[in-house]
């Protein structure tokens, strides 16, 4: 969810361009915007736990925002208006996506915790545990269908209408919908990133091509994959037939185990994210309602 260069460069201007003595938390909040552009580069379990840390200091920043008198002014003269529309379809938006990603993280440890202790049980002597892992597979398949369904609802949604209000409340507006463009933005690389680059063959399509491909195992470790990723590329190992199990078991088991902790890092930021979330659209349906 790319932000534009003109509209980072609108949002800079008009920021910078309030009175010179503007409120600590707008200054604030514009430091926080400022950080977040230039934060690009690749998606690592690390840095998107930072990228959510820094999104929720964003919407901490928001929530402050909206408790001003002028927010709180601005907003209702602007009530059953275009721009307000906007702010609560936006905020909406971030809420349901960042729901998904939660679900699919939830999912996803579930069949971890299963596949875990199916592998503690059963080893590599039973027959039986191809068909857990082909389970987990189509687990996440279907997880990865509901993500490209939410990912794929969210194009074209940075657009936002011009404003004919006064300088302060084209700001504070403008501000808050930058949040809302940056927040999409990082929990869509977020939902990426748990999908992963083999999204679209995970599942029973990629079980059957092992028939074909002897040499599914390790090739990728080395290289700039993640812990999804991992996992799947070595349960897909797993079960080959036509190699023997017992050192795979244990690579399995220590790629469950890192991706165990990866989703807990991601849930623990995801969490608090949604609260603040929760609290904003709170805050902003207060406004709407009380004035």
């Amino acid at each position: 969810m790319a932000v534009s260069s003109n509209q980072k460069t609108g949002f800079h201007a008009r920021s910078n361009s309030f009175p010179s003595r503007p409120n600590p938390i707008i200054t604030q909040l514009d430091e926080h915007l400022c950080r977040s552009r230039t934060s690009e580069g690749a998606s690592t379990s690390s840095s998107l736990g930072g990228k959510l840390s820094s999104l929720q200091d964003l919407h901490d920043c928001v929530n402050k925002l909206l408790l001003l008198p002028l927010t709180q002014q601005a907003i209702a003269q602007e009530n059953n208006g275009k721009w307000v529309d906007e702010l609560l379809d936006g905020s909406l938006q971030v809420l349901d996506l960042c729901n998904t990603a939660k679900d699919a993280l939830l999912q996803t440890k579930e069949c971890v915790y299963e596949l875990q202790s199916i592998l503690r049980r059963k080893g590599c002597r039973e027959v039986g545990l191809t068909s857990e892992v082909k389970k987990y597979l189509t687990w996440r398949k279907i997880v990865n269908k509901a993500i490209h369904k939410a990912l794929k609802g969210m194009q074209n949604k940075d657009n936002f209408s011009t404003s004919n209000g006064d300088h302060e409340t084209t700001t504070i507006f403008n501000m808050i919908k930058e949040v809302e463009v940056v927040s999409l933005k990082e929990l869509h690389s977020l939902l990426s990133f748990i999908s992963g680059p083999k999204a679209k063959t995970t599942g029973w399509s990629l079980v059957s091509k092992l028939v074909h491909h002897k040499k599914v195992a390790y090739a990728d470790e080395e290289t700039d994959i993640n812990e999804f990723s991992k996992v799947d590329a070595a349960l897909l190992a797993l079960v080959d037939q036509n190699t023997s199990r017992s050192d795979k078991i244990k690579g399995v088991q220590s790629h469950l185990e890192s991706l165990e902790l990866c989703i807990q890092d991601l849930e623990s930021g995801l969490e608090c994210l949604f609260r603040n979330l929760i609290k904003n659209r709170v805050s902003l349906l207060n406004i709407l309602n009380h004035y």
